[in-house]
């Protein structure tokens, strides 16, 4: 069994190959290809640990244990810590065990970049991130990857961070309010954990594409006109199940009211439909994108070379 660290899994971690199977993980969900159980979680005074197992074909079987812990930064650590375990899905053999706070970092913002790669407008150039974050360098990374991006304006509650997540990317700048950032961007990427809207609908611009990561089960980053003015993709319709294994967001709406996003990748469902239509994506993250994710680093790793050997038990 391979044992990989997190330095180790941030130099296997390739954006582009990501985005591609990040892409057939939302196809596979579509169509009921996937098993993914609804997400547990134990509740702790100031976070809480969630178990995501799953099993995607040509992937594997794999479980990520991730502790969400908002108020981290006051201690210097991240919000989100975790650990995966990949397994052989013809045995059930473990084959790696790996850090999973960088995979979480990356598919995260990787699945955005999937959605505006599909719904953001072709032209779009200005992006707004809103948090200044792990998940919001994550999304600078892969947003760009996706579309010809010349600016971005980057908004937190502590200007300081803000300041900082522009300072390594030259076309970034910092701005003092969140509506400074988003007024006139073609991407808005919303990356907190606020327990109230960030993101107004009377903001947006018409023809922007929406990204929502930020998960808080007492409330929501984005206010209800967005969630419900925009035509609104999601990963899978788990989506719609009550907090901790849904999204707060979503609650009290129909199923028919958000698209999955796979089925509009697949062409089995209608993406933008015109230059002026607002699309919204509402991530609540998925256990597949643990699994390809974990498979890419694994398959790297079986090539490159790094990480350890190591054997639990005798097989």
């Amino acid at each position: 069994m391979l044992f990989l660290s997190q330095e180790e899994v941030t130099g296997l971690l390739d954006t582009d190959p990501l985005l591609d199977v990040l892409d057939e993980a939302f196809r596979l969900v579509a169509a009921g290809r996937v098993s993914v159980p609804p997400r547990p979680a134990a509740r702790a005074p100031r976070g809480m640990l969630a178990v995501m197992p799953g099993f995607v074909p040509g992937h594997g079987l794999a479980a990520k244990q991730v502790a969400v812990f908002p108020d981290n930064h006051e201690r210097g650590l991240p919000s989100h810590l975790a650990l995966i375990t990949l397994f052989d899905e013809e045995t059930g053999a473990p084959l790696a065990v790996m850090d999973g706070e960088r995979i979480t970092a990356a598919r995260t913002g990787g699945a955005s970049a999937v959605s505006v790669r599909l719904l953001a407008r072709p032209d779009a150039r200005v992006l707004a991130i809103l948090g200044a974050g792990v998940q919001a360098a994550a999304h600078l990374e892969a947003v760009s990857r996706v579309r010809g991006i010349t600016e971005v304006r980057i908004a937190s509650r502590t200007f300081a961070h803000a300041s900082a997540l522009a300072a390594t990317d030259p076309r970034a700048r910092a701005v003092g309010t969140f509506e400074e950032a988003v007024r006139g961007a073609d991407v808005v990427c919303c990356c907190t954990h606020s327990d109230r809207p960030v993101l107004s609908f009377g903001w947006l611009a018409p023809g922007a594409h929406v990204t929502s990561v930020g998960f808080n089960g007492e409330g929501s980053e984005l206010d209800r006109e967005t969630v419900t003015g925009g035509q609104l993709f999601i990963e899978s319709v788990d989506a719609f199940a009550p907090p901790p294994a849904g999204c707060f967001e979503l609650q009290g709406l129909a199923r028919e009211a958000a698209t999955e996003l796979g089925a509009a990748l697949a062409g089995d469902a209608p993406g933008r439909r015109g230059p002026d239509e607002i699309t919204v994506y509402k991530s609540m993250g998925h256990a597949s994108q643990d699994v390809v994710a974990a498979r890419l680093v694994y398959e790297r790793a079986l090539e490159r070379g790094p990480g350890r050997l190591g054997r639990l038990v005798e097989l």
